[in-house]
């Protein structure tokens, strides 16, 4: 039986439509400045070519920068420059600096917004969520047909290994341009979105090079309160074409202050530990010899998750020097039914940036009762059971522990106990309802 549930999509794009109706419009070309086939011939946009990082150190400062004016702040103020030009020309469907925004009293500090635009008038679809990988379908709305004036720029790596900045180049089909457009429905000042190789059509699943991609830009920005978030089919991604959201928020998130216990370092370097003391269960990726070590850790994690049909989400923090992983079964619960009817009627559906504690409430009801409480209510119920996280993590670790380099003996704490061949097999095996059945209803608040 496959899982749907009736759901709002956020729109992401002014042109995001019922391609039904649109296509049976349309005659002799879509007459609008899209990035199809269609308009992009003598197309121009902006294009940053960021350098290649090999390692990120220090807490602000970018490997190479010596005491040269570092592009950091280029990039930023680039970003912020489009992204405001945007807001300027109307292409958002509300202004979000005029959110409601206020931190919860509480040990967690989890951030609670007030949008109400987020949902209103929103076409209601329905939402496959018991497959993480699903192919790519042309007919359904994907960033191919977004105007062209919702693209800030082309992000690509340079090839001298020097930042440049060309304002006008030309898109490239042949070399797949990645892209950084806006959100018109964002969640913060500065919500864009990140659509790595976008004529390449890929389907909403990581891959090493685009999480790469999404690492070199963390790394570019250099601010701390830039971070990256990824969401993937069956944990709330809306769009089954390649994508990453980013946006600046000045505050801490919760789950970057929730302690960590270390469970491995691996031979190339990369440190995992687990989240404590927090409503949903993950882990934290930091350290590495190398970015590329650290981008490849991750990746194969999150590969293997897709490839075990296993919802997730990640953040990329700290300019991307730490990553949290977290695996999740809330829209599954939904779709079963097994979701508390007050959690339902507040529509949050907990994607990333929920998950690490931005809360972005619809009802101003909800935003007034804003409490940590009912924050870890919600959250405890996206949740792995720690049984569930254990085995989890055990198909996880199977899946780094020999990457390209052929580093073995992943599991280097005396304290963490790798299932064996037997085991892990019948965790693949298992059906994914039982991962729901196994999770925990709520965590009581410590």
């Amino acid at each position: 039986m496959m899982l749907r549930i009736k759901r709002v999509p956020t729109v992401v794009s002014n042109y995001q439509k019922d391609e039904a109706e649109e296509g049976a419009r349309r005659v002799g070309g879509c007459g609008r400045n899209c990035l199809n086939q269609c308009c992009i011939p003598g197309a121009k946009l902006p294009l940053y070519a960021f350098k290649k990082l090999t390692k990120i150190d220090g807490d602000k400062e970018l490997p190479g920068s010596e005491k040269r004016e570092p592009p950091v702040d280029f990039l930023d103020s680039l970003l912020l420059g489009e992204w405001e030009d945007r807001m300027q020309r109307g292409l958002f469907r509300y202004d979000v600096t005029a959110c409601e925004t206020k931190v919860i009293p509480g040990q967690f500090g989890f951030i609670a917004q007030l949008n109400e635009g987020r949902h209103l008038k929103k076409r209601p679809t329905e939402f496959r969520v018991d497959k993480v990988l699903q192919p790519f379908d042309g007919n359904k709305f994907n960033f191919t047909k977004v105007g062209q004036e919702e693209v800030l720029f082309q992000f690509e790596a340079s090839e001298d290994g020097e930042v440049q900045f060309i304002p006008s180049a030309p898109i490239e089909p042949e070399n797949s341009p990645s892209v950084v457009a806006i959100n018109v429905s964002p969640i913060e000042y500065g919500h864009v979105l990140l659509i790595p190789r976008i004529l390449e059509h890929l389907p909403q699943r990581i891959d090493r090079e685009s999480f790469l991609l999404a690492l070199h830009m963390a790394a570019a920005a250099g601010n701390p309160y830039f971070r990256l978030g990824y969401n993937s089919l069956g944990a709330f991604a809306t769009i089954n074409h390649l994508h990453f959201q980013a946006y600046y928020l000045a505050v801490t998130f919760p789950i970057e202050k929730a302690p960590t216990k270390k469970i491995t370092v691996s031979g190339a370097g990369v440190r995992v530990s687990e989240l404590l003391n927090y409503p949903v269960r993950g882990l934290v990726f930091e350290g590495g010899n190398t970015l590329q070590d650290l981008s490849n850790t991750v990746s194969d994690a999150c590969i293997c998750l897709q490839e075990n049909n296993i919802p997730y989400n990640v953040l990329i923090s700290d300019c991307g020097k730490r990553i949290f992983l977290l695996p999740q079964c809330y829209a599954e619960k939904q779709a079963l039914g097994e979701v508390r009817a007050e959690l339902l009627d507040t529509q949050v559906n907990p994607a990333v940036w929920e998950i690490s504690g931005h809360m972005v409430l619809k009802r101003k009801k909800d935003y007034e009762e804003a409490s940590d409480e009912n924050a870890w209510k919600l959250l405890a119920e996206v949740s792995l059971s720690e049984e569930r996280f254990q085995e989890v993590n055990s198909l996880i670790f199977e899946a780094i522990a020999s990457d390209d380099n052929g580093n073995a003996n992943l599991l280097e704490d005396p304290e963490v106990k790798p299932h064996s061949r037997e085991e892990v097999d019948t965790i693949n095996t298992s059906s994914h309802a039982a991962m729901v059945t196994g999770t925990q209803q709520c965590l009581v608040l410590q």
